[in-house]
């Protein structure tokens, strides 16, 4: 039920983000949190409240919108556009979509709905890069309007990004590129003619062997201090995105947005130590929006905040290295 802002986008580094402030201009409700200055890849999101009433409904032309309902008191919401009228309980856990092009309407809130989240996917998602699958615009074209359903999966990854929203993290935009993947492969399998084969085929080669993981986990440790996308390291690895989240997961142990999570961790901790630079400077080049975001996130971590434990600690943190890390897949094969 977001509407596509017909302002020209901010100037800045994320100024393609099309959807920066939509809710909060046109609908009764409020804006809580958006990834307009999250600069993520995968798909872009915001965090909303709505207040009983009636407002405008647009549908993005681009992009095919999700909705989940985070928090709920089980408010009753009617869509209505030309040829479409129904009504939704929006649970906790309720999910909702539109795909592109759909004509406006009008959505009315019987009453205050405390919190749901919009979640804009971009045709690319579907790309045959992403599955190494046939996928071709008819699937996307199967993808139609639905009123309410029900789906676990698509629910968690809604409060995923969510929780992402209200506490960033140095690796959110892994986590969202890899959610991104997973939500478009999850609404390709809900197609009622999904082939499972066609959509997932067996290959031989869904591994990483060691030479492949050890030039991510290379690629990775050099660009700590920048971004770190999910394509890059796909590349890198040849394989798809979608198929390389789950191979790096079973090479190592742990996905790859936690491993960089980790990592941005160990690297903080030894900058804080070893140099003088300032906060803001570090947390910037850990790919955290803000300083304050970088301080919550490190005392969650650690119990300090980063310019405590740069004045008490008295060496230097954790050697794990690159090397460590090696030494413990020795076996892999």
């Amino acid at each position: 039920m977001e509407m596509q802002s017909e302002q020209a986008p901010a100037a800045g580094r994320y100024e393609q983000w099309p959807h920066r402030g939509v809710w909060a201009r046109e609908c009764p409700g409020k804006l809580l949190q958006s990834s307009a200055d999250r600069g993520w890849s995968g798909l872009s999101a915001e965090l909303c409240t709505a207040k009983r009433g009636v407002g405008p409904w647009r549908t993005p032309q681009s992009d095919i919108r999700i909705c989940v309902a985070t928090r709920s008191n089980q408010t009753i919401l009617t869509r209505q556009a030309p040829g479409i009228e129904s009504q939704i309980v929006a649970e906790r856990g309720t999910v909702w979509l539109s795909p592109p092009g759909l004509q406006e309407g009008v959505v009315d809130f019987a009453e205050d709905l405390p919190e749901f989240l919009h979640m804009y996917l971009p045709l690319s998602r579907f790309s045959s890069s992403n599955f190494d699958n046939e996928t071709d615009e008819s699937a996307i074209g199967a993808l139609s309007y639905e009123t309410a359903f029900e789906d676990p999966l698509l629910a968690e990854i809604g409060f995923a990004v969510a929780s992402e929203l209200k506490i960033e993290t140095s690796a959110g935009n892994l986590l969202v590129e890899a959610l991104a993947s997973s939500l478009a492969a999850r609404l390709l399998q809900r197609r009622p003619a999904a082939s499972h084969t066609r959509l997932f085929p067996r290959r031989t080669h869904h591994g990483l062997d060691r030479r492949r993981l050890f030039r991510v986990l290379d690629y990775i440790d050099a660009n700590l201090e920048g971004d770190l996308s999910l394509e890059c390291m796909a590349t890198i690895a040849c394989l798809s995105r979608y198929h390389f989240a789950r191979a790096f997961r079973q090479a190592v142990g742990e996905s790859p947005h936690r491993y960089v999570s980790t990592k941005r961790l160990e690297r903080a901790k030894a900058l804080l130590v070893r140099s003088d630079r300032p906060l803001v400077d570090i947390a910037l080049a850990l790919n955290f929006s803000s300083q304050a975001n970088f301080t919550r996130a490190f005392k969650q971590a650690t119990g300090q905040a980063p310019g405590q434990y740069r004045q008490t600690a008295g060496s230097p943190g954790s050697k794990s290295s690159l090397t460590n890390v090696r030494q413990s897949l020795s076996v892999f094969a």
